[in-house]
């Protein structure tokens, strides 16, 4: 491989995703074969679990031209795309001074963002994870805390 230029700037996590499976990452299963470090395939792991592995080239391509009139600054871009914010608590601290630099239309550029870049992956829940709803129910089932006062009230 030759490097053509050097340093050449920040990459997105799709375009690190892309270089590792170009080096086949994502066709070596064993983690043998292919040339690359074990620490190449933890972030292969992390990357393929992120809003990276469902985004293209077409996807950034189209989110950097319409978000030229924000005027956002490259650092600020590269983080909406890999961070991929919905809400605008997610928003506030990628863009400087946030608020006055955009306003009221930070809605519409989470919009833009939720529109053209795909969102990551759902995760389904595994026995291990712990998942509570509302009322206190977790996995399915009543905690031994919640069970023993219903029999108390009973």
């Amino acid at each position: 491989m030759k490097i053509k230029k050097a340093n050449a700037g920040a990459l997105t996590n799709f375009e690190v995703l892309d270089f590792l499976r170009s080096r086949g990452a994502a066709k070596d299963p064993t983690r043998v074969i292919a040339p690359i470090a074990a620490s190449e395939f933890k972030v292969y792991d992390y990357l393929v679990e992120s809003a990276a592995c469902n985004q293209t080239r077409e996807h950034i391509n189209e989110f950097l031209k319409k978000c030229q009139k924000y005027d956002l600054a490259k650092a600020e871009i590269l983080n909406i795309i890999n961070v991929r914010p919905s809400s605008p608590v997610e928003i506030d601290p990628i863009i400087e001074e946030c608020e006055k630099r955009i306003g009221d239309g930070i809605e519409e550029l989470i919009e833009l963002v939720e529109t053209v870049l795909p969102a990551p992956p759902t995760r389904p829940n595994t026995e291990d994870e712990v998942v509570a709803d509302d009322e206190g129910i977790v996995n399915g089932k009543q905690p031994p805390a919640a069970t023993e006062e219903m029999e108390k009230g009973n």
